[in-house]
């Protein structure tokens, strides 16, 4: 009787496993970047290249892989909340990329051009100050001196939606602070991943 008690009880926890196994998304969201190592420190090629800092503002790799079923488009957002300024600070942004993307090249942030096509460089806080050249291009880092090295935070949000202006019933001249709270709120279920990391830079 305890034989056969511990045969079922072991025939249902194989039962149980396997249904818990089937259950499991195969594999995650990630976002990552070959020029930039989770928690590492940003380099100074891609650091900003104004306001007293010296970098070579160039945007960085970004690659992503196992996005979400009924994928249709990504947004991207690069964002420092430790700037001092009550708000953070919003350095690139990038909206309606094609769900057939899996990366944005260096220097797409740079140049409109080489980004994929169809997706629409957004707006950031260095709006008409001539840092990041044309405005909707990468802003590098460039905290204080003598801050404790801030956080940028890469974010790559999977939707399920093709134009997100259209889902989101907003401007393409609205700030990245507007188009963040239609990602993380106002499209609610339309985001159906997010994936990030977050790299350092201090001076």
């Amino acid at each position: 009787m305890k034989l056969l008690c511990g045969l079922l009880s072991a025939t249902s926890l194989s039962i149980l496993l396997a249904a818990s196994a089937v259950a499991q998304p195969p594999t995650d969201f990630k976002l990552s970047s070959p020029d930039i190592a989770p928690g590492g420190k940003i380099d100074n090629k891609f650091v900003l290249n104004a306001f007293g800092c010296t970098g070579g503002n160039v945007s960085p790799a970004l690659v992503w892989k196992n996005a979400p079923a009924g994928t249709r488009s990504f947004a991207l957002q690069v964002y420092d909340p430790d700037a001092p300024t009550g708000s953070g600070w919003w350095h690139w942004t990038v909206y309606n990329i094609p769900a057939a993307a899996a990366q944005l090249p260096r220097g797409a942030g740079n140049d409109p051009s080489r980004l994929p096509v169809g997706a629409n460089p957004g707006m950031n806080d260095f709006q008409d100050t001539g840092a990041a050249g044309a405005n909707g291009n990468y802003g590098g880092p460039c905290p204080p001196v003598g801050d404790k090295p801030h956080r940028y935070i890469f974010t790559l949000y999977a939707l399920s939606v093709d134009d997100l202006y259209a889902a989101a019933g907003i401007p393409k001249t609205g700030t990245a602070a507007l188009h963040g709270f239609a990602l993380n709120k106002a499209l609610g279920d339309k985001v159906l991943g997010k994936a990030s990391f977050a790299a350092y830079y201090g001076r």
